[in-house]
């Protein structure tokens, strides 16, 4: 352990009793062991995953696989683990010359759509290989069901999480311009709350990290009117900046003038430089200037215990409802592991997994039976991906910096939500690294050993055939022109969503996996169609050739995520597409009961009065925003809940007895 907390083996802790478990080292858990350690209570944190992590060795070892890695996706920089597996991008592959997909490998998949949602099982979580996004949700997004009539509204409103959204901002340093921010996020349909960033001198921690060339590229044309016919908004682009979970430069005006200083244990250095632009932010920054957990972790005080290559296998139930403690696994060898299984018991449990292993959990342990919505509800940002070349000798600098930067707000909010899902539109600083595999497919096409053709989508390529300088020099003009759009679609929480078990397919350690059932609805396929119209005029405003294609290849296979759709017949159909944004959420929402939720506003579960279910896993609706700030908002609100509940179970008793035979006061 890099901090004051203590490592042990699984086997050392067998019977153990301890104040609070903790299941899982990523976000959520990582600042519940923080918060409660630091206030004395002995808590366990338990870890599927593999540590090494918070090593500098581990570091190391985690870049040469990154590099070594053919294809860079989200997980490529950790080595895969057969004991507690992680799902990946790649597990998912089209059905050859035809429409579908086939799900190979840590998933069972049976939606008629492909849940392409990653995470990741080590120490520090998913947030290992996260982009590190950290925008607030908009006070509409808390009562999507009030406003425009679908979804669910929150048991809470945007209010109630303002003094957590900036103490999330103080924990992680986040950089951003509030001011800017604070234009975007007024609420119009409620001029008591004008602003999610409410405190008119509101600052973060660090100055927001500098514009990319691409941004700049964009805003010249700031101020164009672009439409979508869906919901019929119509919205002057406007370039915005992203708050992020990276180092930038400190803000020596935030908090009233005190600044900030990126926190680290005592007697400990600090993780990590100031961002530098290296562009593999996913799955991993050269320099650590990404924020991950593994800083918390720095900060853990001695009365928490961590001990990884952990599994929890079952939550343990006792009398009235109550959970006892847990059942876990441990192994030894990652990639042939066998398990001894041991028990640990504590006054509370928190579940603070991913969405998904948060409800397979709890599914296994038949936890929360009358309960009809745990395992529903699953949500993500369908990304719908948009790509285009700008005009010839017009270089724009791809892959330069964090994945992206900037975007457009403007089609996030507004009563075009009642007939549509909004979007937020980010402009990608990474090419068409993500729609197609550039800058190595473009190599690969080049010398016709694979990939696609830029040119060849609109007629013969005369960049193929090209060797030595030639091809360097086709190469960098044309890569140098790709510009892309990500833009995230809100989802909102719909039962057929949903995971179940497969209890006779088991993994490695005999723990039943995850089947998803998953799908897009008519209103967010309406906001995918919306989508696709802003991204082709934002390229014709540009005057950029887009190259967006979601049709059949050469061999009639579609795309992985394809489907035809218009929103009526007085639309044209479009072949579109989607990628999992790797922001799984619902499986456990957040609500006043149990007939209609699992867990309360505290993250709490309404059967189980001493076992919370922390994470993304609560969230009634996730927005347009990434949610991992929201979450760590929740988790800083239930660490307080924790707290009051531990020390109201702990507080002393008077046991009044006749003085002439017993002491006046005894403390239990």
């Amino acid at each position: 352990m890099t901090g004051n907390g203590t490592v042990t083996s699984p086997g050392r802790l067998d019977g153990r009793r301890y104040d609070v478990i903790v299941v899982g080292a990523g976000m959520s858990g990582s600042l519940i062991a923080k918060r409660l350690g630091a206030q004395g209570w002995r808590v366990l944190v338990l870890e599927g995953g593999n540590g090494g992590t918070q090593t500098w060795p581990g570091y190391l070892d985690s870049l040469d696989t990154f590099h070594a890695a053919a294809i860079k996706v989200p997980n490529s920089a950790y080595r895969h683990n057969a004991a507690a597996p992680s799902p990946d991008v790649l597990d998912l592959s089209p059905v050859p010359g035809g429409d579908g997909y086939r799900a190979n490998g840590y998933f069972l998949q049976n939606g008629s759509l492909p849940y392409g949602t990653d995470y990741l099982r080590v120490l520090g979580g998913t947030a290992m290989h996260w982009l590190g996004a950290v925008p607030r949700m908009h006070p509409t997004d808390f009562k999507t069901r009030t406003l425009y009539g679908y979804g669910r509204d929150w048991p809470i409103d945007a209010a109630e999480l303002q003094r957590h959204y900036a103490e999330a901002e103080h924990e992680i340093g986040v950089a951003g311009d509030a001011a800017e921010q604070r234009a975007w996020l007024r609420d119009v349909d409620d001029p008591r709350d004008p602003s999610v960033i409410a405190d008119p001198d509101y600052r973060y921690p660090m100055h927001r990290i500098p514009p990319s060339h691409i941004d700049e590229v964009f805003r010249a044309i700031d101020g164009t009117e672009v439409s979508e016919d869906v919901g019929g908004q119509a919205a002057d682009l406007h370039v915005t900046a992203l708050p992020q979970a990276r180092t930038s430069t400190p803000d020596p005006a935030y908090d009233g003038g005190a600044g900030y200083r990126p926190k680290g244990a005592v007697g400990l250095p600090n993780y990590g430089e100031r961002c530098v632009g290296n562009a593999s932010c996913v799955p991993i920054c050269p320099v650590q200037a990404k924020w991950t957990p593994l800083r918390w972790q720095a900060q853990w005080s001695g009365s928490v215990t961590l001990a990884t290559r952990s599994v929890v296998s079952r939550v343990l139930l006792g009398g009235d409802g109550r959970v006892r403690g847990v059942e876990y696994r441990s192994y030894g060898d990652p990639a042939t592991p066998v398990s001894d299984v041991y028990t640990a018991e504590a006054d509370i449990v928190v579940l603070a997994g991913h969405a998904i292993e948060n409800a397979r959990l709890m599914l296994a342990s038949r936890l929360a039976p009358n309960s009809a919505q745990l395992g529903r509800n699953l949500m993500d940002h369908p990304t719908m991906l948009a790509w285009a070349l700008m005009p010839s000798g017009d270089q724009v600098g791809p892959f330069r910096g964090p994945g992206h930067t900037s975007g457009y707000e403007s089609f996030r909010f507004g009563d075009a939500r009642r007939l549509r899902s909004p979007f937020r539109i980010e402009i990608s600083n990474w090419g068409w690294g993500w729609p197609m595999g550039a800058p190595f497919s473009n190599v690969a096409a080049m010398l016709r050993i694979g990939g696609d053709s830029a040119g060849e989508v609109h007629g013969p390529d005369p960049d193929l055939d090209k060797f030595g300088p030639a091809l360097r020099t086709s190469l960098g003009e044309t890569i140098g022109r790709q510009i892309s759009l990500q833009i995230a679609v809100e989802q909102p929480a719909d039962p057929s969503n949903r995971v179940t078990l497969a209890p006779r397919d088991l993994d490695a350690l005999g723990n039943p996996r995850p089947v998803i059932t998953y799908d897009l609805d008519e209103h967010v396929k309406k906001g995918v169609y919306a989508a696709r119209q802003v991204s082709k005029r934002i390229f014709g405003a540009l005057l950029a050739d887009d190259h967006t294609d979601y049709g059949p290849g050469p061999d009639g296979t579609y795309p992985i995520g394809h489907f035809t759709y218009a929103p009526s017949s007085s639309f044209e159909p479009l072949d579109l597409g989607y990628r999992g944004a790797g922001h799984g959420a619902g499986t456990h929402v957040m609500g006043t009961g149990s007939s209609d939720s699992v867990v309360d506003s505290y993250q709490r579960t309404h059967e189980h009065p001493n076992l919370y279910a922390v994470g993304c896993g609560s969230m009634p609706s996730v927005g347009t925003s990434n949610p991992s700030l929201t979450m760590t908002a929740l988790t800083l609100r239930s660490a307080e809940a924790i707290h009051r509940h531990l020390a109201e179970l702990h507080r002393p008793v008077n046991l009044s007895t006749p003085s002439s035979t017993r002491p006046a006061e005894v403390r239990a």
